[in-house]
């Protein structure tokens, strides 16, 4: 049996580091000694030059969204940019639909079909 590991990300640093999954207690980042954060095993960390991207990720991080395999093979769509993170909570709050879910939606134009309801377009006819 092996050793499953997985990802923790320290934000303030904007590093990623792989270890062991088990039980859980306090994980410290190796520079800074703040809390790392469970990412998941399908964890793609961005460049730690590439700013926008982890400010993208901090809103991901926090919300509580992960990184986690699926029976699909990965953790579904993530928005990589603060514009894609700025529309879906947008829509969030448009809607009343749960943050969560909304950061994790991959087409918000289909999201809400009401009549009315912002982003929404009219149902086709048959």
């Amino acid at each position: 049996m092996g050793v499953h590991r997985t990802h923790y990300v320290c934000l303030p640093c904007r590093a990623s580091y792989k270890q062991e999954y088990g039980p859980e207690r306090a994980r410290r980042c190796p520079r800074c000694a703040a809390e790392l954060i469970h990412a998941g095993s399908a964890f793609a960390a961005p460049r730690r030059s590439d700013a926008p991207a982890w400010r993208a990720l901090t809103v991901l991080l926090t919300a509580g969204v992960g990184f986690h395999q699926s029976c699909c093979g990965g953790p579904g769509f993530r928005p990589r940019t603060p514009r894609e993170v700025r529309e879906r909570l947008a829509h969030a709050a448009a809607t009343g639909e749960p943050v969560v879910r909304a950061l994790t939606r991959y087409d918000l134009s289909f999201a809400d079909r009401r009549p009315g309801k912002p982003g929404s377009r009219p149902l086709e006819r048959r």
